[in-house]
Parts: C-alpha cells; sequence; structure tokens
C-alpha cells in the first residue's frame, strides 16, 4: 500500500470510492433520502474542487484506490485547519487505512502550523476519531443539523 497526493485524473475513482462507502458503512447510521442528498456534494467535479482547496491524498493498493483523506484550512482562520473527505471502502475498513490517512493528514504542513484542527465527524465515525485523540467542542456531543458530531484536537 501507498499514499500519495490526488491526481485530478483519479476524481471519478475518488467519487465512486465515497459513495460506495456512504451506501454501505454509512447508511447504517442515515436515511437514504439523507446520503442521497450527501452523494450529490461527492461528485467528480465537487472532489477537483475539494482538491483545489486541501490538500487531498488517496491510499492505493496497487493501483486501486482504496481510501482518501484530506486537510483544508479552516474557514477565516490562519492557525487552524480542519479534516475533510475521510473515507475506506468498506472491504479495507477496520485494516488500519483510516490510521494511515490519519497520520499522513497529522504530518501535512496544514496540519503542523496550526493549533487547532477541526473534524466534522458522521455518526458512523466519530469513535474512530476520538480513539485518535479528537475530542468533542463544546456543545458538539451531539449531532448538528447536518447529522455530524463537530470533533476537535489541539497541538
Amino acid at each position: 500500500m501507498k499514499i500519495e497526493r490526488f491526481r485530478p485524473e483519479e476524481a471519478e475513482e475518488v467519487s465512486a470510492l465515497i459513495i460506495r462507502t456512504l451506501r454501505t458503512t454509512n447508511s447504517k447510521d442515515y436515511s437514504k433520502e439523507y446520503l442521497d442528498d450527501l452523494i450529490q456534494s461527492f461528485q467528480p467535479d465537487n472532489i477537483l474542487e475539494r482538491a483545489e482547496q486541501t490538500h487531498l491524498y488517496v491510499v492505493k493498493d496497487d493501483e486501486k484506490i482504496i481510501g482518501c483523506g484530506a486537510i483544508g484550512p479552516y474557514p477565516d482562520k490562519e492557525d487552524e485547519s480542519c479534516l475533510y473527505t475521510i473515507f475506506v471502502l468498506p472491504e479495507y475498513q477496520g485494516k488500519g487505512i483510516g490510521r494511515i490517512i490519519m497520520q499522513t493528514l497529522e504530518k501535512d504542513e496544514l496540519f503542523l502550523h496550526t493549533i487547532r484542527t477541526e473534524v466534522p465527524a458522521s455518526i458512523t465515525a466519530v469513535q474512530f476519531y476520538l480513539k485518535l485523540g479528537y475530542a468533542y467542542k463544546p456543545g458538539g456531543d451531539v449531532p448538528d443539523k447536518e447529522g455530524l458530531y463537530r470533533l476537535e484536537k489541539f497541538r
């Protein structure tokens, strides 16, 4: 396995990975209607846009993309960052791929130059982030109007 920066020609494969993961793994915690709406924001063009605004990484098993994750600046804050788009194909979950993605994101310059990093965590993934040292923001221990928990880590 290897992890590397996303390339624009990988947008369709990353989009398909995210959509498949949402429909498979996240369907245990969210309604079909909610996921159908969310999937609209993970089309290939949206992935390309996200990659322009963040440092997006992909994990590959041979040449197949099996996971992804991004870090970007927190809106209107120079000393804070936010994690986005962290997904692992269902058949690779529980094998340390998510941890590899998180370790990579936490070595990225956007993480290293900040005092705080936030992650909007799905119901499905909140326990994963808590195990990695992220904590609920004040009031973030219940899902917000987007159905996400707001977690943070200070350096």
